[in-house]
């Protein structure tokens, strides 16, 4: 039986799903000042970055229309799982449901299920890689979202940013407060909710610090490190996911571990020298 994942484009691909034909990545788009990016496989980091860097507002991401969904839906493939981005943190999951919703009134029944990942970028990368695993196993569509469902739940994310600055920008943090935590080089480590928002744990003098900090944290947390494979996102700082993969290792012996660039929309999230961490 033929399946399709697809997975909003704030969860990244590793080059073997993109060659598989198994995943597709449905974009969002990015607003830098005048400049409307699409988050496919045109996305130039760097380009992005230096965007942001100059541009004193916050960026401003869509998601995609429930006709893009829609459009999405519209392949061979005899059942479709979507992975979205957390639906506390974009539309992206109820535009993925009208879509499927669109796709029932004109084209008739298809098993659809739309995971809400309450996660973001390789939180969703590796909701895909289980949704493919329990799929190899043989298992029907209501299994393979039953058990998915329970990966979902167990699941922990975890972020470290280099710069508050986009949070400055969009409100999140005062400017007072954002230049406070700039002068004394303080810097957050971050985590999901089980509901799917973001939280902060703690904060640590330094970013080396910080990471430390967010990894005791993640490997406490983490069960049965063996069966699990643990996903580092960068935003442009490959070295340090070099040095968050080292410290897990130092401490567990996880399944395997991947380490990705961040897309556009985690980009974004993450901005320049931002570590996502997830397992």
């Amino acid at each position: 039986m033929s399946y399709r994942i697809i997975v909003d484009s704030c969860g990244e691909l590793t080059e073997e799903m993109k060659g598989s034909g198994c995943f597709l990545s449905v974009p969002l788009s990015i607003t830098v000042g005048e400049a409307h990016i699409i988050d496919d496989e045109t996305f130039c980091q760097p380009e992005f970055l230096k965007k942001v860097a100059e541009c004193p507002e916050c960026p401003k991401t869509s998601c995609p229309s429930p006709e893009k969904y829609m459009e999405s839906y519209r392949c061979d493939a005899e059942h479709i799982y979507v992975v979205t981005l957390s639906s506390e943190l974009s539309g992206s999951y109820n535009s993925a449901m009208l879509g499927r919703n669109l796709y029932r009134e004109e084209y008739g029944e298809k098993p659809i299920y739309v995971f809400n990942s309450r996660s973001a970028s390789v939180g969703q990368t590796l909701i895909a890689l289980k949704i493919a695993e329990c799929e190899g196993a043989g298992m029907s569509f209501e299994r393979v979202v039953e058990a998915v469902e329970e990966y979902i739940a167990e699941q922990h994310t975890y972020f470290v940013l280099e710069t508050l600055e986009t949070l400055r920008k969009n409100g999140r943090l005062s400017g007072i407060k954002a230049f406070v935590a700039s002068a004394l080089n303080i810097k957050p480590y971050m985590g999901s909710t089980p509901e799917g928002t973001i939280a902060q744990l703690g904060q640590a003098r330094g970013i080396k610090k910080a990471l430390v900090k967010m990894v005791d944290v993640f490997v406490r947390e983490l069960k049965n490190p063996e069966e699990k494979i643990v996903a580092i996102s960068h935003c442009n700082c490959f070295e340090r996911a070099m040095d968050v993969k080292r410290m897990i290792e130092e401490k567990i012996q996880a399944k395997k571990i991947i380490i990705l660039d961040t897309r556009g929309i985690s980009s974004t999230y993450a901005n320049d020298g931002g570590i996502i961490l997830v397992g």
